[in-house]
């Protein structure tokens, strides 16, 4: 005890600027340490491997997460922040599209300078649990893409991007039929046009689930590439996480009221179902709110029951299309034990790339103020379907 008030005495006598140097040195060494690594790259040795580590260069390079914020929680929220505060709207061309069962959705088209009209690839976006064309993420993902030729479609789930549900189904993680028409849809406009699906968060399972549902062998005609972004891979655990004091369970109290405002904008259509509405609508956790509405819309059981069915770590192996897909070990939303990293070392066409850190769609990177010319997800999103869609495996 006596040699540590010592030692704070002796800090105590040392002039300011020997502190901060001390200070920052020692911050230095831990972010340097800590903080920037190469990604882990989880996917067994074949072609679709040695084709990511030629033509994909950003996976043999070091993640340097922006150091005043490299934490998994200010990364999800202050990128959450700062690219809605700079990124403008986009003006995409928006299509309706006419569902079999009456329901509606809208595809938000960008089509750049760089691209040539009817021949550059496509990306369809799925976007996240509550996100639309305009979510913060995806308009990073959309600029960035416009700059290297490809055009980008944004598929928003029904009832948003301001599109009013026409029928009572909303959407929900393991349900992909929206999805299969929407990629037939498509795949009917540009028939000879390499197209790729990436899918963020929630996006990427119902993504994952299409290429792993009972279509998987039609989606391999259809689509040549796809990536997911900090998907939660295991729901269970995702909730789990999700629901821990006291910043995790902020951000879900955010999210599940982004997910209320959806159900009463459903007005009549939601009205009646075998669904208490007032229960619903008081959901504290996004789990309560799939327990009372998402699993009895779509008919599970239970809340368990239509977690399993959504969870996707354990379908990987059914997966033919060449899937890229990104995680941060430190995502607020999916512990690291949760990520497959050991299913997809043993997958050829799921590769699994693991960054220390970068939150929850956070992956922002670099060393200035406001980072966001610096975006890792950005640039491995544009860097693999370069390869995929316009070179091509």
């Amino acid at each position: 005890m006596d040699f540590v008030l010592s030692s704070l005495d002796s800090i105590a006598e040392l002039p300011r600027w020997s502190v901060a140097v001390i200070l920052g040195t020692g911050f230095v060494t831990y972010y340097l340490q800590t903080a920037v690594k190469k990604p882990i790259i989880a996917c067994s040795k074949g072609r679709f491997r040695n084709y990511l580590e030629t033509n994909v260069p950003i996976l043999s390079e070091k993640y340097w997460p922006t150091v005043w914020c490299f934490e998994s929680r200010i990364q999800t929220v202050l990128a959450s922040v700062l690219r809605s505060s700079i990124l403008p709207d986009i003006n995409y061309r928006r299509e309706i599209l006419k569902l079999k069962d009456g329901g509606e959705v809208a595809l938000d088209w960008m089509e750049c300078e760089k691209s040539e009209e009817g021949k550059s690839p496509i990306v369809i976006i799925l976007p996240g649990l509550t996100g639309g064309s305009q979510a913060e993420y995806v308009k990073g993902l959309v600029r960035a893409a416009c700059q290297e030729g490809l055009t980008c479609v944004v598929f928003n789930n029904r009832g948003l991007g301001g599109v009013p549900l026409k029928t009572p189904r909303t959407y929900c993680a393991c349900d992909f039929e929206d999805l299969s028409e929407v990629v037939d849809h498509i795949k009917s406009l540009h028939p000879d046009v390499p197209i790729g699906a990436t899918g963020i968060s929630m996006g990427g399972l119902i993504l994952g689930n299409y290429l792993a549902g009972e279509k998987m062998s039609q989606a391999s005609k259809k689509l040549s590439a796809a990536m997911g972004i900090s998907v939660p891979w295991n729901v269970f655990k995702g909730s789990e996480s999700i629901e821990k004091p006291l910043l995790n369970l902020l951000l879900n109290r955010h999210l599940v009221g982004n997910l209320c405002r959806t159900i009463e904008r459903g007005g009549k259509h939601l009205e009646v179902g075998p669904w208490d509405l007032d229960k619903v609508l008081k959901s504290q956790t996004i789990r309560e709110f799939d327990s009372h509405f998402t699993a009895k819309q779509f008919g599970f059981a239970s809340v368990d029951d239509y977690y399993s069915a959504a969870t996707l770590h354990n379908k990987l192996h059914h997966i033919q299309v060449p899937m890229l897909c990104l995680s941060a070990a430190d995502d607020p939303f999916q512990p690291y034990e949760a990520i497959p990293v050991a299913e997809a070392s043993s997958q050829e066409n799921v590769a699994l790339a693991v960054t220390v850190r970068g939150g929850h769609i956070g992956f922002m990177e670099g060393l200035r103020l406001f980072p966001l010319h610096e975006q890792y997800m950005c640039r491995l999103f544009t860097q693999f379907f370069k390869a995929m869609l316009i070179k091509g495996i």
